[in-house]
């Protein structure tokens, strides 16, 4: 199955794609298509408030589906600045736009060395499984 994979965004292992804002340090983050394929239809999001610490690698929240609960990995270290509130009411804008409306959280990074260890498009692919 092709999957998804805009060329302008970063993407982690866990499967969390970032697009970097334009001349900021700040980025948005949220799942993949095939992370969206995979937890199924989401329909609920547990998500820190704004002014919460993240640190790379760590997990900040949950996806939870109706066949399967989550944690969300920060891919960088920052300060939350902005949840997607409208997934409060709208989780399932995750499956339906998971590179729109359903990003999931904005960070102010502080480390910005921390965006070379993620992948471009083409390694993400690379690294999906194959049907």
């Amino acid at each position: 199955m092709d999957y998804e994979t805009p060329e302008d965004l970063l993407y982690t292992e866990d499967h969390e794609w970032l697009r970097r804002e334009a001349d900021t340090d700040e980025v948005t983050i949220g799942i993949t298509d095939f992370a969206q394929e995979q937890v199924g239809d989401v329909v609920y999001l547990e998500l820190p408030a704004d002014g919460t610490a993240l640190t790379a690698g760590e997990p900040f929240g949950e996806i939870e589906s109706a066949k399967t609960v989550a944690e969300l990995f920060a891919p960088v270290s920052g300060e939350l600045i902005a949840s997607n509130t409208e997934l409060e009411e709208r989780p399932e804008l995750v499956n339906e736009s998971p590179y729109g409306d359903g990003w999931i959280v904005r960070v102010r990074i502080s480390n910005a060395a921390e965006l070379d260890g993620l992948m471009d498009a083409e390694a993400y692919r690379a690294q999906l499984p194959e049907d």
